[in-house]
C-alpha cells in the first residue's frame, strides 16, 4: 500500500462523505421535484416514475458488481471513477431538454452511485486504521450521511421553489469537484487484487430487474396484456428461475447463497427489501400527493414531509439505548407494526384532512423507520459473523435498493390506474401497510424464532450451495436511507 497522505480527519471524512451525500440526497430529492418536472417537461406519470426509478434500477443492479470491481481494481480508483460518472450525469440531468434525456441521465447517475458507494466505506476504514478512532469517525460520517438523506425532500423543496428544478442536479457539481479533489489529495490508494467476476450472473440480474421495472411502470400505460409488458414479465420470471440455477453450479457467484441457510440472515434481508419498498413508496406517494391533491408548492410540500424524514436520524440514536434492552427480533417486529399502523391511518387522509393528523402519522413512520434500519443491519451482521460482515452488508443493501425500485414502481402503477388521487392514496397506503406487516412477520418468524425456521431451511436448501468466492475480497457495506 502507498504511504498515506497527510491530512486532517475532517478533510478525509469530507472527501468520503461527499459521494454518499450526493447519492443519498438524489435518492430522495426527486420526491419533491417530481411534480414540477412533470409540468415543465410535460411528462406522464409513467415517465416521471422512470426518472425516479431509473436511478435506483442501475444502482441496485450494479451494486454487487461494483463491490467486486473495487476489490479487483482498487477502491480509490473505482470511487473516483464513480464520482466522475455521477458528476457528468448530474450535469446532463440539469441540462436535459426532455424527460427522455433526463431518464437517460438518471440511469447513468445510478451507475456512478453504484461505483462509489461500496468503495466509500472501504476507503474510510483504510484511512482510519485505529479501531477506536475509526468507531468515532464512523459515527460522525454516518450522522452526516443520515442527515443529508433525511433532509433531501426539504432541500429539494427549497431549491425547486427558489432556483428551479434543475438546481437539484447542479448542486452535485461543487460537491463532486470537492469530493474528487479531496480524495486525490488526502486518501491513499491501495492496489487491487485480481479476482474473477460473475459477469453472466450480474448480466442476468440487470436484465431481470430492468424487465420487472418495465412491466410495473409501463403496465398501466400500455396495458397488462400488451405484448411488450407480457414479454417483460416473462423475462423477469425466467431470470428469477434461471439465475439461482446458474449460480448453483457456478464457481463465481453473484450472491453468497450459503449465508441464506441462516434464518436470521434471510430474515434481515427480507425485512430490508420490504422496509425499503414501503418507506420509499411512501416518500414517492406523499411528495406527489401534497402537490397534486393538496395543492402545495414544492417548498411547502418539502416542509410537510419533514415529520417523516427528520425522525429517522433521531431514531437512529434512540436505537442504541433500545438495543441494549430489547433483542433485535422483537424490536424489529414492534417497530414494523408501528409503521404499519401509521400507514393504515394514512389511508383515511383526504385533501380536506387537517395537516396535523397526517404529520403525526408520518412522524410515527419516521420513528419506526429510524429504529428498523440499524436494527436489521445489526441482526444481519450478527447472523453473518464478523468475517462475512462486509459481503453480507452488500447483499443487504442490494436487496434494499431492489425493494426501493419495486416499491416506487408499484405505487406509480397504482396511481396510474386509479380514478383519483384520494382513491390512489388509499390503495397505496394499504399496500404499504401490508408490506410493513409482512416484514414484521418475517422478523418474528425468522429472527425472533429462528430455530423452527432453521429446520425448514435445512430441508428446503440443497447442501451443494456454496458461498461466493468473492467473500475474501471483503466488499465493505455501505449505509443508506
Amino acid at each position: 500500500m502507498e504511504s498515506r497522505p497527510a491530512g486532517s480527519s475532517a478533510l478525509k471524512i469530507t472527501a468520503l462523505a461527499a459521494g454518499f451525500v450526493m447519492a443519498g440526497v438524489d435518492a430522495t430529492v426527486m420526491q419533491i421535484a417530481g411534480a414540477t418536472i412533470q409540468e415543465r417537461l410535460d411528462a406522464s406519470l409513467s415517465r416521471l416514475t422512470w426518472a425516479v426509478d431509473g436511478y435506483v434500477l442501475t444502482f441496485a443492479a450494479l451494486l454487487m458488481l461494483a463491490g467486486g470491481l473495487a476489490g479487483r481494481l482498487g477502491a480509490r480508483r473505482v470511487y473516483l471513477s464513480g464520482m466522475a460518472v455521477f458528476f457528468t450525469a448530474s450535469l446532463a440531468a440539469a441540462l436535459a431538454p426532455t424527460v427522455d434525456v433526463l431518464i437517460a441521465a438518471r440511469l447513468v447517475q445510478g451507475m456512478g452511485a453504484a461505483l462509489f458507494m461500496p468503495s466509500s466505506l472501504a476507503l474510510l476504514v483504510q484511512a482510519f486504521p485505529d479501531p477506536r478512532r475509526r468507531t468515532r469517525v464512523l459515527g460522525l460520517w454516518s450522522a452526516i450521511v443520515a442527515s443529508a438523506v433525511a433532509l433531501g425532500p426539504t432541500i429539494g423543496g427549497v431549491l425547486v421553489s427558489t432556483l428551479g428544478w434543475r438546481s437539484i442536479f447542479l448542486i452535485n457539481l461543487p460537491l463532486g469537484i470537492a469530493g474528487m479533489a479531496l480524495t486525490r489529495r488526502f486518501i491513499a490508494a491501495a492496489p487491487g487484487r485480481p479476482a474473477p467476476l460473475a459477469v453472466p450472473g450480474h448480466a442476468a440480474l440487470i436484465a431481470g430487474l430492468g424487465a420487472l421495472s418495465f412491466a410495473l411502470i409501463e403496465g398501466p400505460h400500455l396495458g397488462w396484456a400488451s405484448l411488450p409488458v407480457l414479454a417483460a414479465i416473462l423475462v423477469a420470471l425466467a431470470t428469477a428461475v434461471l439465475l439461482p440455477l446458474r449460480e448453483r453450479g457456478a464457481r463465481t457467484t453473484v450472491m453468497p447463497w450459503a449465508m441464506f441457510r441462516s434464518p436470521r440472515f434471510t430474515g434481515a434481508n427480507a425485512v430490508g427489501f420490504l422496509f425499503n419498498a414501503a418507506l420509499y413508496g411512501t416518500l414517492f406517494l406523499v411528495g406527489l400527493y401534497f402537490q397534486h391533491a393538496a395543492g402545495s408548492g414544492p417548498l411547502r410540500a418539502g416542509l410537510q414531509i419533514l415529520p417523516l424524514t427528520i425522525f429517522i436520524p433521531l431514531s437512529n440514536l434512540a436505537f442504541v439505548r433500545l438495543s441494549a434492552r430489547i433483542a433485535g427480533g422483537p424490536l424489529l417486529t414492534a417497530s414494523l407494526l408501528l409503521a404499519a399502523a401509521a400507514s393504515f391511518t394514512l389511508t383515511t387522509i383526504t385533501p380536506a384532512s387537517p395537516y396535523w393528523t397526517t404529520a403525526a402519522a408520518l412522524a410515527v413512520t419516521g420513528i419506526a423507520g429510524g429504529i428498523t434500519s440499524p436494527a436489521m443491519t445489526a441482526v444481519m451482521v450478527d447472523a453473518a459473523g464478523p468475517e462475512n460482515g462486509n459481503i453480507a452488508g452488500s447483499v443487504l443493501n442490494t436487496g434494499r435498493q431492489i425493494g426501493t425500485l419495486i416499491g416506487i414502481a408499484v405505487i406509480g402503477a397504482v396511481l396510474g390506474a386509479s380514478s383519483g388521487w384520494t382513491t390512489g392514496a388509499e390503495i397505496s397506503f394499504s399496500l404499504i401497510g401490508a408490506a410493513y406487516i409482512a416484514a414484521a412477520l418475517a422478523a418474528w418468524r425468522l429472527i425472533t424464532r429462528p430455530e423452527r425456521a432453521a429446520r425448514r431451511l435445512r430441508h428446503s436448501r440443497p447442501e451443494t450451495a456454496v458461498a461466493s468466492p468473492q467473500q475474501p475480497r471483503k466488499t465493505v457495506p455501505h449505509l443508506d436511507g
